[in-house]
């Protein structure tokens, strides 16, 4: 029976998977109460055992040091929870290997920004809603005729995997995201409230309501304050500026502000608007689309000196695979780099190899086609057939939030599903 320390911070739902799997086989593994993350891992007694520096590590009684999360577990677990047959360990081998491969990264992409950990990516998000949901089905189906993923009892398969999804659970999948997968969450709520479970995790809630990404969680986390302190207590600049900071200055030089020197600024004889398009494209990136950026687009839109488009491309029948037509997309973006300080779109391919279609929902200053405002921007627009949209029609909503959001029926496109997209901003 294997004895020792594992060194971890509260809460780490790798280490969990070596505690439950311990009180399955009766191990007796004991949490150094006195580690401390980001002081005791860079001690260099610690760096000798576990040269990494990451937990969960583990020293047992006899002197042996493993680290790696599945493999402490495999050290404080048993054969039961292995695998008693050459069948049963390699078909546990393939379930930690799906949740550390398909569950684990994009679980992480989706929750880490929602916890201040790291930054809010509107696209990486996308992908590992996407990814969730794959995985989430290839369970759901696997689950059906099965109580636990290999065998009868449970096993190292099970313990690992509910841990891997532990922070969706928790923070995510609301009713409505993981209602569909219902052998998934009875066999999740299963593995939760079995004693060993309990024991190591405590109660668990299920999410009720989808957590969003915490724009002031994330800066007090990152010192976001002390930036902002360390800012007022800048000197302010001297008056007299050298000729070539005044002539950079100049150039930078707001739209709203004097004539521009630059006659040749494509946007010089377009309306001036109220609306900040680079805020919105802050709130767009860094925030939930449907309950933030959308209500923002929308409070603030200026109907009066701007205008909404679709377009569709002219020759689906030449589109064939989906990353040919993902790199079309991707060059026309490439070749309008101008454009972007007053407009955005949001470009979705829709279908399959072989049968897709592209089409986009676009906003700009000005009421024209924006493209024409100069030959730099006319290499591929002519490519797309443009419409201009009736900000006040509630079909012109519905077609802005499908193709902000990434979701929807498409109506403009039936039969075809959203397959992924690029938001030009």
């Amino acid at each position: 029976m294997a004895t020792g320390t594992l060194y971890t911070y509260p809460g780490n739902f790798r280490a969990f998977k070596a505690l439950i799997a311990s009180e399955y086989s009766g191990a007796k593994v004991t949490v150094d109460t006195s580690f401390k993350l980001g002081e005791t891992n860079k001690d260099a007694a610690f760096l000798k055992k576990f040269p990494m520096g990451k937990v969960p590590a583990f020293q047992s009684s006899n002197g042996d040091c493993i680290f790696e999360s599945n493999a402490i577990a495999q050290y404080v677990g048993n054969e039961q929870l292995q695998g008693k047959s050459r069948t049963d360990a390699a078909l546990v081998q393939q379930w930690i290997n799906f949740g550390d491969n398909e569950i684990i990264p994009a679980s992480c992409t989706w929750v880490f920004p929602c916890l201040g950990i790291t930054q809010y990516n509107k696209q990486d998000t996308e992908k590992a809603k996407e990814q969730i949901q794959k995985a989430l089905c290839v369970l759901n189906s696997y689950l059906a005729p099965r109580t636990f993923l290999v065998g009868e009892r449970v096993s190292q398969a099970d313990i690992t995997v509910a841990c891997d999804l532990l922070l969706a659970y928790q923070y995510v999948l609301d009713p409505s995201f993981r209602g569909t997968y219902a052998n998934v969450n009875r066999w999740f709520t299963t593995l939760i409230n079995q004693p060993q479970f309990k024991k190591v995790i405590g109660d668990f809630k299920l999410c009720e309501k989808m957590a969003l990404f915490d724009g002031k969680k994330y800066s007090e986390l990152h010192g976001g304050d002390k930036k902002k302190e360390a800012k007022k207590e800048q000197p302010k600049p001297k008056k007299e500026q050298p000729k070539q900071e005044k002539k950079k200055k100049e150039v930078e030089e707001d739209e709203d502000d004097a004539p521009r020197r630059d006659e040749k600024d494509p946007w010089i004889n377009s309306p001036k608007t109220s609306f900040d398009f680079d805020a919105f494209k802050r709130s767009y990136s860094n925030n939930d689309t449907l309950t933030v950026a959308l209500p923002y687009f929308w409070e603030k839109f200026d109907k009066e000196n701007m205008s909404i488009w679709h377009c569709v491309y002219k020759y689906p029948e030449e589109l064939k695979k989906i990353f040919m037509t993902c790199n079309l997309v991707g060059g026309f973006i490439q070749r309008i780099e101008k454009m972007r300080k007053f407009s955005f779109g949001s470009m979705c391919i829709l279908g399959e190899d072989d049968k897709n279609q592209i089409s986009g929902v676009w906003f700009w200053r000005g009421h024209d086609l924006a493209f024409e405002l100069s030959p730099d921007w006319q290499i591929d627009f002519e490519s797309y057939t443009w419409t201009k949209l009736n900000a006040d029609d509630p079909k012109t909503k519905t077609m802005v939030q499908e193709h902000f959001a990434w979701e929807g029926d498409f109506e403009d496109l039936k039969g075809l599903k959203f397959n992924q997209g690029k938001v030009y901003k």
